[in-house]
């Protein structure tokens, strides 16, 4: 599960896949989405900007210096 921390995150929908940074409506990100059922988001969904990722045996934390953070 993943849940916002920070309240700043914009309303709606992610214009940018959050595994491998390129739009969403380029077509659909299957290996992607297999893939992040692994591994922590690398991009931020709102802006595209690269997040800080750390990994720890109890989950993970992403931080993106626009949006915050969010956790899994």
């Amino acid at each position: 599960m993943t849940e916002l921390v920070e309240p700043s995150a914009p309303a709606g929908a992610a214009r940018w896949c959050d595994r491998c940074g390129e739009s969403v409506a380029a077509g659909p990100h299957l290996a992607c989405a297999a893939a992040r059922a692994l591994e922590p988001p690398r991009w931020c969904a709102h802006c595209r900007r690269r997040m800080k990722v750390q990994v720890v045996p109890t989950g993970w934390s992403a931080v993106c210096v626009e949006h915050g953070e969010i956790r899994g």
